[in-house]
């Protein structure tokens, strides 16, 4: 009989990130997608003191059937991104920010191998920056995600 090892990811020994609030993950130039649940929106509208169907339609934007939240036209940045007035981003709906926004940058994309970790690094600073995170986390955000 022959035994098959599961090879342990190439991050096993943690990977280092600390948010910097630059904003880049949620700004644009180019158009993406926060992709959203019915169960994420209604949230979000609770947390803005509004209905579901009102939050879906002010903030979201029907994409294959799926939805996304919205970018400003302009910038391409998400709808909830803000500034402080030391210039630091933060969400307008941080408490309930959707997951693919809670799992950054965990994202099986971002795991693939270590270039596409570095390629990741490029556009977010707090990649490899600050104390690392173990495998267990890592692997349980990664797969927290539903896109």
């Amino acid at each position: 009989m022959k035994v098959v090892r599961r090879q342990r990811p190439w991050y096993r020994g943690g990977l280092a990130f600390e948010c910097t609030r630059c904003g880049r993950c949620c700004a644009g130039p180019a158009e993406g997608y926060v992709w959203v649940t019915a169960e994420e929106v209604r949230n979000i509208a609770e947390f803005l003191g509004e209905s579901a169907e009102e939050a879906r339609d002010r903030y979201t934007r029907n994409v294959g059937g799926r939805r996304s939240l919205l970018e400003d036209a302009k910038s391409k940045d998400c709808v909830f991104l803000r500034y402080d007035a030391d210039g630091l981003s933060e969400c307008a709906i941080y408490p309930v920010r959707p997951t693919q926004c809670q799992t950054w940058p965990f994202w099986p994309t971002n795991l693939k191998d270590p270039t596409a970790w570095c390629l990741a690094a490029v556009r977010c600073p707090g990649i490899n920056r600050g104390p690392p995170h173990e495998i267990d986390e890592i692997e349980r955000e990664k797969n927290r995600t539903k896109f």
